[in-house]
């Protein structure tokens, strides 16, 4: 045991108490924590600073309220409703159409006005949120995957999470949903996360469960070596949340969407470290690294382009 605690102290891995101790509460101020723990809030606070969200349809704040949804989603069949103060991914419902007077999820199955009235309720009473407090229901475009990574994903959309340590992208991965994970890309569900270099935004090494594979359980195909399209923009898109939250240190869940180009999905304060893994790499020597480089008074373009300068990126 104390073996293993010290390999892993040897190759700069960060834990938990050290993340919460050394960035969390030293960088991220707590007026900042409603801004992303609120998702319409951080969604609407995008929106004024004009940076690209997934389109708001509607908020469902109250049960009667809930009498609005049929017409809704008969006007939006694909879209995604969700839980304002959701976390793990729980309480998301996409729908990716409509068949007669039935809906369909991604996986097939159809559900009735009834149900999705059902699970906005759900999400209303505080069933998927911290803390089981009463919430809001949001409805909001259904992304439209990039084709980039139609051959690696299986049913749902992926993200790409990028941390963000004092404005300057530290750490990035691609989270690809699986059979397992139910076309969610959520890691804990069982969905895959990729590393991605962030000089060149190109794909690495990949885990699923702290498993490490080379290519997708579902669908036999390699995961390394792709390119992001538009690395440089969707870096920037990321940086620009640090002015946007006032949190320095921060992770940033993007979509890359095939009609509107990358789209800011969340903001998490307490960003998981799991993307260590995905990478190969120790967050505690990068985010040193990143100590070194002076970002002050200048633009998220900027602060991209330092970065990609001292680690050699074109």
């Amino acid at each position: 045991m104390l073996n293993r605690i010290r390999a892993m102290r040897d190759a700069g891995i960060l834990g938990i108490n050290a993340r919460n101790r050394d960035f969390v509460m030293k960088h991220n101020p707590r007026s900042g924590y409603p801004l992303v723990d609120d998702k319409l809030q951080s969604k609407k606070l995008a929106q004024q600073a004009g940076i690209a969200v997934p389109e708001l349809y509607a908020a469902i704040h109250t049960n009667h309220e809930l009498q609005n949804i049929p017409a809704i989603i008969h006007q939006q069949p694909s879209c995604v409703i969700k839980p304002a103060h959701g976390s793990g991914g729980n309480g998301i419902l996409v729908l990716t159409g409509k068949r007669k007077n039935r809906f369909t999820k991604a996986n097939g199955l159809t559900l009735d006005e009834a149900d999705v009235e059902f699970h906005a309720s759900n999400i209303l009473s505080g069933v998927f949120s911290l803390g089981s407090v009463p919430d809001t229901a949001m409805i909001e475009y259904r992304v439209q995957q990039d084709p980039v990574f139609e051959a690696i994903c299986y049913q749902g959309v992926p993200d790409i999470r990028v941390l963000v340590y004092r404005g300057i992208p530290a750490m990035a991965m691609l989270r690809l949903p699986t059979r397992s994970s139910d076309g969610k890309a959520n890691l804990h569900q069982g969905a895959i996360g990729v590393g991605i270099d962030i000089a060149g935004g190109k794909t690495t090494h990949a885990v699923q469960q702290n498993r490490q594979i080379d290519e997708h359980p579902d669908l036999g195909v390699e995961l390394g070596g792709i390119e992001v399209p538009g690395w440089r923009t969707l870096l920037a898109l990321a940086a620009g949340c640090y002015e946007l939250t006032g949190l320095g240190y921060l992770g940033v869940d993007i979509v890359l969407d095939k009609h509107q180009g990358p789209l800011i999905l969340e903001i998490n304060a307490r960003p998981g470290l799991a993307i260590q893994i995905a990478n190969q790499q120790g967050l505690n020597r990068v985010l040193k690294r990143l100590d070194r480089l002076d970002c002050s008074g200048i633009s998220a373009e900027v602060r991209v382009e330092k970065l990609l300068a001292m680690l050699g990126g074109h």
